[in-house]
């Protein structure tokens, strides 16, 4: 086990990118799977059987997109704003939510409806993208916090990406239906 972790941990070193990248795309799909999982099998009389072209879009989503972005931005900010302090801290948790996240949130919604061939590939963004970050403000706020206060650098995307299990499981739900106000 010991030799596994070592292994893991040089791994993340050397290529953080496609670690993180891999990581993060299945943590997209296992929060896909799992929305699904519970609506289609759970959640109904007759289940359904599992719809593979979302999760294969939540998986290009998570795996080309996301993880190489979000590690390339905590690289940048980690060195932007440097040390432990409430203020540096306080800092990069705003950034990070006022500025990443509204890109992430552009390209969340812009790319599932490139992918999905809609016509206007901006609609969604534009019904859903305030409840969106509102949502995002509430829980990620808290979480960037502990991330940039108790998670060592090489850790900070797959935290993210574990965090993420739980937000693209809420994320999915508010692309699924109708936003509420």
């Amino acid at each position: 086990m010991r030799v596994l972790l070592k292994t893991l941990g040089t791994t993340f070193r050397k290529y953080p990118v496609f670690s993180n990248s891999i990581i993060y795309g299945s943590l997209c799909v296992g929060a896909e799977f799992s929305q699904q999982t519970f609506q289609r099998k759970i959640m109904t009389s007759h289940p359904q059987k599992y719809d593979t072209g979302v999760i294969a879009r939540y998986a290009i989503y998570g795996t080309t997109m996301t993880g190489p972005l979000l590690t390339v931005w905590y690289r940048w900010l980690d060195n932007y704003l440097v040390g432990k302090s409430l203020k540096v801290i306080a800092g990069k948790v705003l950034i990070d939510q006022f500025f990443m996240t509204p890109q992430i949130l552009v390209i969340f919604y812009v790319a599932m409806s490139i992918m999905e061939r809609k016509e206007n590939i901006f609609q969604e963004l534009q019904e859903k993208f305030p409840v969106t970050f509102k949502n995002s403000c509430l829980f990620w706020l808290p979480m960037t916090s502990i991330n940039f206060l108790m998670i060592p650098k090489r850790f900070r995307v797959i935290f993210v990406g574990s965090c993420s299990f739980a937000w693209i499981n809420i994320l999915c739900w508010i692309k699924r239906n109708e936003p509420l106000e």
